[in-house]
């Protein structure tokens, strides 16, 4: 097969090389397309690799017409538009794919490459990882390299030749880019590119099932990172707040409402003790959330969005988190919440806690009876309910089963194994049968410390469901009756691991220690990515015209410095140009790289051979007629052009000539 390749007609292997590179900018979006689009699109990639190696004619305009007809209605029918990005996109795709089967002239190329630089972007729409950039970088070399080879001279240039320009050309450009990152005006993180509304994956949900939480303690992905200022609180007491969900219907917890907006001020927060200071790397959720640790007094610092807070103390953003962010906050470990004694307005607003549905956990309503009639006294019942999970024979598990009508019923009586929130959900159902207000609260349980960077890194398997109840005197207390079944859930570093891959199992297996320093360090990298490149937000840009000296920054100011820097660099290249050209005659330089081209096809020649010397010797070349006699025409014309008189000016312009001539001669390989 390689010996096929390397005796293909040059146009045939320049398209296999492309159709390589098309496949690679396209192998990302697969999971993001339409079934139908990444079919037709791998599809009609075969089909003009293999006219491409048969040589064999392109179809007609008319194949390519019902085909685009075709897809059109395909998207129509799909997004039910054919506008917005995930449609945008797949046109995109479709008309790249379609646009390879009419490769019949230079044009066509130059529009195939720019679809494939555009199309190569549309990849950042969905994923800004460092390995998609990383993939990218290298779809960005190999289009270069496509376009590089396009013009090059006829004849069978070497690959490694083109890549060798590409590569050169992106290094001289990178200086550029990097100052165009750093300078130009943003007005929203790298890659804010409007996204289609909750189409991003989210983490927790505005509502808990049973067996939601624990689908989601199977996700090793990363939902946030945590910095702190100073030393991190007790892994016990790591909890981060997100939804609150009070409304039990037998079946689904959710929200007393969506919005409460004037009720944010009756929280009642009370702080006490030292504040934790820290930063929170949140992952896109398409949700609203900013999860904090319990409790913040203070609204998270997050440039750009308005935030506030909820009666329940769920911090939330003015819009759908669907960009990477970053954010500090201040909380603070010990607090209280809510009303202190049950009176007046406070026992209308506890009555919600109270409610539950009719005809639901029998069982769980006679326990609860029993249980109020052996300790009346709140405090005390709710010890006894911590006891009797203790000491009952409950179990923790990934895998409790389905649960029928009465859920409290059968993890009180019957299963005694359940997940977080089957457990919280039970103890909820509990205390409000005993007539103790309770709610389960969502979020995140402790973490993991990552020692290459510093941050600890909280995953989608730290979802957890957790309980407060109503105590007179104190509040809203925290109550997490998981701990009493699995102490080491939140106590210590022990998790239910996800399933591992088979890289990170073969690695384990062979060193367990090799295999987590490995990850420590790929999740630094990526932390790194997202902290120094992704986040580069707005208030960086101005903070570093503080740090250069301007008293308060603005957009004009990193305008004009832009422009300073460009102006800057374009008379520094056009200096060194013109002390190059000052230090080496051009007429030389052309000649020597006429002699190497001569030499790399076979025809030696002494360092001080002269062109007409040169012109005589490919005379004798084992090439064709027009190739001899094009190569030796123009050494003779080299030669003419430094020994014939005639006036500076002329002599710039001649030699102007053949240097543009050069790269159109029929150089022998």
């Amino acid at each position: 097969m390689l010996n096929r390749l390397t005796h293909l007609p040059r146009e045939a292997r320049d398209t296999l090389f492309l159709l390589t590179v098309i496949a690679w900018v396209l192998g990302p979006q697969l999971g993001h397309l339409p079934a139908w689009c990444a079919a037709l699109a791998a599809g009609v990639l075969a089909w003009r690799g293999w006219l491409a190696w048969h040589s064999r004619p392109l179809p007609g305009r008319w194949w390519l017409l019902g085909l685009l007809a075709l897809t059109l209605g395909a998207t129509l029918a799909t997004h039910r538009t054919l506008l917005g990005r995930d449609a945008g996109v797949t046109l995109i795709v479709v008309l790249l794919a379609l646009k390879t089967l009419e490769l019949r002239a230079r044009r066509d190329a130059f529009v195939v490459f720019f679809l494939g630089f555009f199309t190569m972007l549309t990849n950042f729409f969905y994923s800004q990882s460092l390995l998609t950039a990383a993939a990218m970088l290298v779809a960005l070399l190999g289009l270069l390299a496509a376009l590089v080879n396009a013009h090059l001279p006829v004849g069978q240039p070497p690959l490694s030749q083109a890549l060798k320009t590409a590569a050169w050309m992106a290094l001289l450009g990178a200086p550029i880019m990097a100052m165009l990152f750093v300078l130009f005006p943003r007005f929203a993180p790298l890659w804010g590119i409007p996204s289609d509304a909750m189409t991003g994956r989210s983490g927790l949900s505005s509502s808990m099932e049973v067996g939601n939480v624990a689908r989601l303690a199977l996700d090793d992905s990363i939902a946030l990172r945590l910095k702190f200022d100073g030393a991190p609180p007790a892994l016990a007491d790591m909890y981060l707040r997100g939804p609150v969900l009070s409304r039990f219907d037998g079946r689904e917890w959710r929200p007393l409402s969506s919005s409460r907006p004037g009720f944010a001020g009756r929280s009642g927060l009370r702080v006490g003790g030292p504040a934790v200071a820290y930063e929170v790397t949140l992952e896109p959720s398409s949700r609203p959330w900013l999860f904090v640790l319990e409790a913040a007094a203070r609204a998270p610092e997050l440039p750009g969005f308005e935030v506030r807070m909820t009666e329940d103390l769920q911090w939330l953003a003015d819009r759908p988190i669907t960009d990477l962010v970053r954010y500090r906050a201040e909380s603070y470990p010990r607090f209280g919440h809510g009303p202190l004694s049950p009176r007046g307005q406070a026992l209308i607003d506890l009555q919600p806690y109270l409610a539950l549905p009719a005809d639901f956990n029998p069982r769980t309503l006679q326990l609860a009876a029993e249980l109020r009639q052996a300790t009346p006294d709140t405090q005390g019942l709710v010890q006894a309910a911590l006891q009797r999970l203790r000491e009952g024979g409950y179990t923790y598990t990934l895998e409790p089963g389905v649960t029928g009508r009465h859920s409290a019923d059968e993890f009180w009586f019957d299963t005694k194994a359940g997940f977080c929130e089957h457990i919280a959900s039970a103890f909820v159902v509990l205390m409000r049968a005993a007539g103790v207000p309770a709610r389960v609260v969502t979020g995140y349980q402790g973490g993991q410390f990552n020692p290459v960077d510093g941050f600890w890194t909280v995953r989608q398997s730290d979802a957890h469901a957790w309980t407060e109840v109503w105590l007179a005197e104190r509040g809203w207390a925290r109550v997490d009756p998981t701990s009493a079944v699995a102490p080491g859930r939140t106590g210590t570093f022990r998790r239910l691991a996800p399933p591992q891959g088979a890289v990170t199992a073969v690695l384990g297996n062979l060193s367990p220690g090799l295999a987590t320093q490995l990850r420590h360090t790929w999740e630094a990298l990526n932390n790194g990515w997202n902290q120094w490149v992704l986040n580069y937000t707005q208030g960086k840009q101005l903070d570093l015209l503080k740090r250069l000296g301007f008293a308060s920054p603005s957009w004009q100011d990193l305008g004009l410095l832009l422009i300073a820097c460009l102006v800057a660099a374009s008379l520094a290249g056009t200096g060194w140009s013109l002390w190059e050209r000052r230090q080496h005659d051009p007429w030389l330089r052309l000649l020597a790289r006429a002699r190497q081209r001569l030499d790399d096809a076979g025809l030696a020649s002494a360092p001080s051979a002269p062109p007409r010397a040169l012109a005589q010797a490919v005379l004798r070349g084992p090439w064709t007629e027009a190739q001899r006699r094009a190569l030796h025409d123009w050494l003779l014309q080299l030669e003419h052009c430094r020994y014939a008189p005639a006036a500076a000016g002329e002599q710039r312009a001649r030699l102007a000539t053949l240097r543009k001539a050069f790269r159109r001669l029929p150089w022998p390989q």
